[in-house]
């Protein structure tokens, strides 16, 4: 089979791109760097080696919770097979499937990588698992809500004060990829009251608010997407990698290397249909939209994905149980440390005080005292699968013996 990149365009679509990349073409929807709202704005004046966005991105990589990303559970959290895909690949996957969209455009590439790394940020540790058992945790004690997407601002923002841009923090709070849709128009928050105010109401009124998020800008509308076709193929690859399922588990839909045919064909369909949305003309806003027939593939591949894959991992079932009891023994353990005040303890040497130092070179301050239940929330959310299984050995031996043991040599080889 052809596999060209291109293959999937008309002609005319063809033409169209080359003619925008040739003539460096800028959207006129495209987000400008001289537009980029920060709080502190003298802080981080932009400048002509270092525009607004392309800072965003260099923050984001030097924030420690990005390190961590890397062992973090994407899918796959017991696998003993280090080419399965973790955290920190998926979301550099995300950043290149939107820069290719974004590119052929017209659109900001550097707030582009900035949401793309930054979206995910505030992950926990055991991938959406570890996302379920922290919020149950969290609305049982407090009422509240946890969502990955929600907290990634509160790292960048509140934790480690690093001053990004409205744009980047909108995109990171809106990427949300469990919510597919064929056509996105930006839309709501325009300022940081708005920003805050999304927050709060997410946090308290949960899924209600986080399923009506829609990013302000072209560049956060491709993010979106493009996180759902960086993992719909490469779920079912790693999957397979890690002989979880056979190829032949899966409906083969289009092409047989499902991750090469959707990256090809979503890109492809996604920047065919939003090139009349990305030209002068195209409403207030501009849009970024898929075809029905790209829209509707895409929604049963990662239906698929979720009946093949999601739901029957080791993150299902009687370990699903186990790892959800070991949650609540850490938050548990956390809290009591806060409330005896042990600064000896894990959760004022590795997560406090690190917050403290950070924050204090911005002159800054980790208000940990007034809220213990946020305080554990960071935490744990902060932690990588092998250090959350550390400490969950030190604080239940017994328990975190009977995880799944997949070691990488068996029976002597």
């Amino acid at each position: 089979m052809n596999m060209r990149d291109d293959k999937w365009l008309s002609q005319g679509a063809s033409a169209e791109v080359a003619r925008r990349i040739s003539t460096h073409f800028a959207s006129p929807y495209a987000a400008r760097d001289e537009d980029a709202v920060r709080r502190d704005m003298v802080r981080d004046e932009q400048t002509v080696l270092r525009p607004a966005y392309q800072r965003d991105v260099e923050k984001i990589l030097n924030v420690p919770a990005y390190n961590r990303l890397a062992g973090k559970t994407q899918v796959f959290s017991f696998a003993s097979n280090d080419d399965v895909t973790r955290r920190g690949l998926h979301v550099q996957l995300v950043s290149r499937v939107a820069r290719d969209i974004g590119r052929a455009l017209g659109l900001n590439l550097e707030l582009i990588e900035a949401i793309g790394l930054g979206h995910d940020i505030g992950h926990t540790p055991f991938g959406h698992a570890g996302e379920r058992f922290l919020n149950a945790i969290l609305h049982e004690r407090c009422g509240r809500y946890f969502f990955h997407n929600v907290h990634s601002v509160r790292v960048l923002n509140a934790l480690y004060h690093r001053n990004l841009t409205l744009q980047t923090l909108d995109g990171a709070l809106c990427h949300n990829g469990e919510y597919e849709r064929r056509r996105f128009t930006p839309t709501g928050i325009t300022s940081f009251e708005a920003l805050d105010g999304a927050v709060r109401a997410a946090i308290h009124e949960g899924d209600r608010v986080v399923s009506h998020l829609v990013p302000m800008t072209l560049e956060g509308c491709v993010v979106r997407i493009s996180d759902i076709v960086a993992y719909v193929g490469k779920d079912r690859a790693d999957a397979i990698r890690a002989h979880h399922v056979s190829a032949g588990d899966f409906h083969r839909g289009q092409a047989g290397d499902y991750n090469a045919f959707a990256l090809g064909y979503f890109i492809a369909d996604i920047v065919e249909h939003s090139l009349e949305g990305t030209a002068r003309g195209a409403g207030p806003h501009g849009w970024i939209a898929m075809s029905d027939e790209a829209f509707h593939e895409l929604a049963r591949a990662k239906a698929e994905n979720y009946a093949t894959i999601y739901q029957t991992t080791e993150l299902s079932g009687e370990t699903a149980e186990l790892v959800g009891e070991l949650f609540h023994a850490v938050y548990d353990t956390a809290i009591g440390w806060l409330e005896a005040g042990d600064e000896s303890s894990p959760i004022f040497r590795h997560h406090i005080a690190q917050l403290e130092r950070e924050s204090s070179y911005y002159g800054q301050h980790y208000d940990w005292q007034s809220d213990f239940d946020q305080t554990c929330v960071d935490y744990l959310a902060s932690m990588s699968d092998n250090y959350f299984i550390a400490l969950a050995s030190k604080i239940d031996p017994h328990l975190t013996a009977k995880l799944p043991q997949h070691p990488y040599f068996r029976d002597g080889s």
